[in-house]
């Protein structure tokens, strides 16, 4: 099942909508008052979090009525929402600021993810850059897409093949358990010369869709920092896996797993990295 253009549009509408009013008058221009703590002291909620997560959820039942709605801020004080995704024929999943640190810092790396899923399977994914107002988005089976308000869209492609020691990625070292990051980061540094974080899902997604990152190891597979961005990928040309060889599904919720700009890098990887997953 796909989601139809109208309804595409009209939530790429809205989360620009959303941006515009609830977001970018507040960078920049939060009191401390405004910045909370969630789960440790990098891990933040802020008032555009919650005023965009409850615009969006609110839209997005006008345009979807019959849909669950997932956001990130809703699951975060009700946990068994998460619990229903499965059974839901259809789920909008809401990352309302991601990169929250970035964005209470006054730094630019943030933006708002969107996800709608039918029936387990990611239909719709959209990746949205507030402060220069364009998005990459894709529709399963039909590519993926960087788009302005004033210019024609630009089909994506991930990054050429090229050597494994050779590749380029995204490293969020420090959500990983304390017990795991001297191995991994000993292995990671030793095997590429180039790691990034940028403490934000949107734009690392957006890096490697545009063939300007090779992949991306997660610890974790919360919905609404994945599910969109994994979909793009993979109307990229990437693929993702999780570390003991499964594909990767937005109703899993657990373990690592990984992203890359082609199946041979992400088999070679996995096979590095499997002892992530030891059980």
């Amino acid at each position: 099942m796909k989601l139809d253009p109208s309804r595409q549009q009209a939530l790429i509408n809205l989360v620009r909508q959303a941006a515009k009013s609830e977001i970018m008058p507040r960078f920049r221009h939060l009191s401390p008052e405004s910045v909370r703590i969630k789960t440790r002291h990098d891990d933040l909620v802020t008032d555009a979090d919650v005023a965009s997560e409850a615009k969006i959820s609110k839209g997005a039942l006008e345009i979807l009525p019959e849909a669950l709605i997932i956001g990130e801020e809703a699951v975060a004080a009700d946990p068994s929402i998460l619990d229903k995704m499965s059974d839901a024929d259809w789920a909008v999943i809401i990352d309302p600021v991601d990169g929250t640190w970035n964005f209470a810092n006054g730094l630019t790396q943030f933006g708002v993810i969107l996800a709608v899923t039918y029936k387990g399977e990611t239909c719709f994914g959209l990746l949205y850059d507030p402060v220069m107002d364009d998005w990459i988005m894709a529709s399963r089976g039909e590519g993926a897409w960087f788009c302005r308000p004033d210019g024609e869209p630009i089909r994506l492609e991930t990054s050429a093949p090229k050597p494994y020691g050779e590749l380029e990625g995204m490293l969020p070292l420090f959500i990983f358990p304390q017990a795991q990051r001297e191995r991994l980061a000993a292995q990671m540094a030793a095997q590429f010369g180039r790691l990034d974080c940028l403490k934000c899902s949107c734009h690392e997604y957006r890096m490697l869709a545009q063939g300007r990152a090779d992949f991306i190891l997660s610890p974790k597979k919360n919905p609404w920092d994945h599910a969109a961005g994994v979909l793009i990928t993979q109307e990229a040309g990437g693929d993702a896996v999780c570390l003991d060889g499964r594909p990767y599904k937005p109703t899993d919720h657990s373990g690592p797993f990984l992203v890359a700009h082609n199946k041979q890098s992400l088999e070679a990887l996995r096979e590095a990295l499997a002892w992530l997953d030891a059980k």
